[in-house]
């Protein structure tokens, strides 16, 4: 097995198995070094091999007294319980935060769902696109006159629920240090969805920044913050909102003069956006990225996952590691003394669980 010495080494985590944002945050914490423990249902297998990574499994049964057993005993030398499931299901299994906290009263209790604990949708099932679209961010994105586009899972499942639960989880634990108790994270999608809309909430008075959709500046309305198709059919963005930036855009892609008045003034942005669509046809994405790539013109190619991870930067930061033919992501945010590790799923969650209890 490849060792960590990541800053959060030490750390157990019990893991219960889920889809979505659950297996992410178990990810994020054993790539900096926490030893998890994954329990599973018999037969499960490996659905995404990179985000299930390092983890040590474990099949349970976990309605059988021997399971709930097995689990009891896990938590009762873990630092952190995370689980996906609906509300109540780990009450009926006799495994809520009640029954763990009274066996460890350090544990961290770690909830990760959708709309939440308690409201009137707590116990609906739902998606990535359907927890974003109560919060406005959906609405926010896609094309004016047309239906709301799905920005994949990543504002929801991932940016508004494993990020803030892995955040709410490393909060408990430095609360921990204080009190020397732990406490139920209750992570939900829905609140960190809202909380990632708060720039937002915040700007509402400036038009140029609505939520509109297809309006706002950061919307792809805006004739300097968007994607254009070049040549060869791919395509490119441009992000140059501040004046300097969007002087040495224009500059150094030599476009028309008239370009250079207004940039801030949306009855230009239509005008502007078909001046440079047909300037950016005239050459190539390589040809563009040779002339704009690492000025202060605010580009960069838009590229594939696979062209992604042999551009030249993303190299040069080792964001992609490949282990036994599979690409996986480096771990992030990265360390000066104590870096992340990717790490291999080599040890049975059996054997690791019963080194817990020898080690106390």
């Amino acid at each position: 097995m490849s060792l960590s010495n990541g800053p959060l080494t030490g750390l157990r985590v019990v893991e219960f198995v889920g889809i979505g944002p659950g297996p992410h945050v178990a990810m994020l914490l054993a790539d900096l070094g926490a030893e998890v423990v994954r329990i599973e249902r018999q037969g499960g297998q490996i659905m995404n091999p990179v985000v299930e990574r390092a983890r040590h499994r474990v099949a349970v049964d976990v309605k059988s007294d021997e399971g709930k057993k097995f689990c009891r005993d896990a938590v009762a030398k873990a630092d952190v319980l995370l689980e996906g499931f609906r509300p109540g299901v780990m009450e009926r299994l006799g495994m809520g935060p009640v029954e763990m906290l009274s066996i460890n009263e350090r544990l961290v209790y770690a909830r990760m769902t959708g709309w939440g604990q308690e409201g009137p949708m707590a116990q609906a099932a739902g998606h990535d696109i359907n927890y974003i679209a109560i919060t406005g961010a959906l609405s926010a994105v896609g094309k004016a006159g047309e239906t709301a586009t799905p920005p994949q899972n990543l504002v929801g499942d991932f940016g508004g629920g494993s990020m803030y639960c892995a955040f709410g989880i490393l909060a408990a634990l430095y609360e921990r240090e204080r009190s020397g108790k732990g406490q139920v994270v209750d992570a939900a999608i829905v609140d960190g969805a809202t909380s990632l809309m708060s720039f937002f909430f915040g700007v509402r008075s400036r038009p140029y920044l609505t939520t509109e959709r297809g309006q706002g500046m950061l919307s792809g309305a805006a004739h300097f913050y968007r994607c254009y198709e070049c040549a060869d059919g791919k395509e490119i963005s441009v992000g140059a909102i501040e004046p300097q930036f969007y002087a040495e855009l224009l500059e150094k892609a030599d476009a028309p003069p008239e370009l250079r008045e207004g940039q801030m003034d949306p009855r230009n942005w239509d005008d502007y956006t078909g001046k440079l669509a047909a300037l950016f046809k005239t050459k190539s994405q390589s040809e563009w990225s040779e002339l704009l790539e690492g000025s202060d013109a605010c580009f960069a190619p838009v590229l594939s996952l696979d062209e992604a991870r042999d551009h030249p930067h993303m190299k040069a930061r080792g964001a992609y590691e490949e282990r036994d033919g599979i690409w996986h992501t480096a771990p992030a945010p990265r360390f000066s003394r104590t870096p992340g590790t990717i790490r291999d799923s080599a040890e049975d969650g059996a054997d690791v669980v019963a080194r817990w209890n020898r080690e106390g």
